[in-house]
């Protein structure tokens, strides 16, 4: 599934056909999708394939289409402190984006059936805790996952405000997914081949909106005990006492990023500036090339043949004279069209050379400037924390022992 934008160059890019296409359309899911590069959730040797908008699978290892992912994003209407729990939670990427918008304060749970995929998830949130400057640009609730599969959650576990499930829901599971959530909740799913939005308005009243067309592979049945009942899956505790000394660090980062509100600098990369302009030439070398096709037509009938003396077009039986001027006519215009499709393909071939010029100097900057111009980029907060009258160790645990 997926294939409905054109590929990215780079992550931001990725992004910024997601938005032109109307998949991503509020400002809190672009932040996120933008602090999570997708190809850091990737295999080292498919990294090429990230920023591809097309679903990508390796083993028990799966990442679902962009495009997909931003229309999950935007109809489960995340906001701060809310609880959610991810069904088929996969990579992390999505959980960790969710993590972005739900605060420190919010609940973020993840069941995944795969012991293996667990342990690669908690590998790339490890990466990004350490790595990325967006954990210290957004106020962060870190993800837990456990193993097990969706369909056995404890009877008794408590309901969330969002739920997504990563896998196909067939009709006869759907009131089971319908009780994980609280009254006044969101459900995220693909029914019946259909992505699909399930609001909780009541107890026993739900509101059903179908988003688009998807293809998911199915849930995985349970399978029994030898008793014959199924494997209980404990979900992590709802809501989890914090020590005074993990409050009092959420509350001095809150209070030091609100002073350095207006300092972090743009979280787009500098080297892909030249994308939008790359891409418009090649439109408007297109809109070029579809207007020749026509203009011989346009120009032959715009100029008219030969009048008799009523000012009447010619008709079949003129004689000679007036069809080798009319023969004529039409021979000065194919050479003016001519000479003028010669002039636009000349431009539209210097424009093209100039282009691919401009590629080979962007993939040379990526190469050889873009690492430098992440390595180089000022973190506020880092630099903040870091220039505090403070103990280094107390320093390091505001940081998070986050290397630099």
């Amino acid at each position: 599934m997926g294939g409905a934008v054109s590929a990215g160059e780079d992550n931001d890019e990725l992004i910024d056909n997601l938005k032109e296409a109307q998949y991503i359309r509020s400002e809190l899911v672009e932040e996120a999708f933008r602090a999570i590069d997708r190809a850091d959730y990737y295999l080292e040797e498919f990294r090429d394939s990230a920023y591809k908008d097309l679903a990508w699978r390796h083993g028990n290892i799966h990442l679902s289409a962009p495009c997909i992912y931003s229309e999950v994003m935007e109809a489960l209407d995340l906001q701060p402190g809310l609880s959610f729990l991810n069904l088929g939670s996969g990579t992390g990427y999505l959980s960790t984006m969710v993590g972005l918008i739900l605060g420190p304060f919010g609940v973020n749970h993840g069941v995944e059936l795969h012991s293996d995929v667990i342990e690669y998830a908690y590998q790339k949130l490890e990466f990004f805790i350490k790595t990325s400057d967006s954990f210290d640009r957004f106020e962060f609730c870190e993800p837990s996952f456990v193993v097990g599969n969706c369909l056995e959650i404890a009877p008794e576990s408590r309901q969330y405000d969002r739920v997504y499930c990563g896998a196909g829901v067939q009709k006869e599971h759907e009131d089971y997914m319908k009780n994980l959530l609280k009254v006044g909740g969101i459900l995220v799913l693909p029914l019946e081949e259909k992505l699909t939005k399930i609001t909780r308005t009541g107890y026993n009243s739900w509101d059903t909106k179908k988003i688009i067309a998807v293809s998911f592979a199915p849930l995985v049945l349970p399978k029994h005990n030898q008793n014959g009942k199924p494997r209980a899956v404990p979900l992590p505790p709802m809501f989890e006492v914090r020590s005074l000394q993990d409050l009092s660090r959420i509350t001095i980062r809150h209070l030091l990023k609100k002073s350095l509100s207006g300092t972090w600098p743009p979280p787009r990369r500098a080297a892909g500036g030249r994308a939008g302009s790359r891409h418009k030439r090649r439109r408007d070398h297109r809109d070029a090339t579809s207007l020749l096709t026509n203009r011989y037509v346009f120009m032959t009938r715009l100029i008219p043949g030969p009048m008799d003396d009523n000012n009447n077009q010619s008709g079949s039986d003129e004689d000679e004279d007036e069809d080798e001027d009319e023969e004529g006519d039409e021979n000065i215009c194919r050479a003016v069209c001519e000479r003028v499709q010669d002039n636009e393909e000349a431009a539209a071939a210097a424009a093209l050379e100039e282009e691919e010029e401009e590629e080979e100097e962007d993939e040379v900057g990526r190469r050889e400037g873009s690492v430098l111009l992440m390595e180089t980029q000022v973190n506020p907060l880092r630099e903040k924390i870091l220039s505090l009258p403070l103990p280094e160790p107390l320093k390091m645990y505001l940081l998070h022992y986050r290397e630099k």
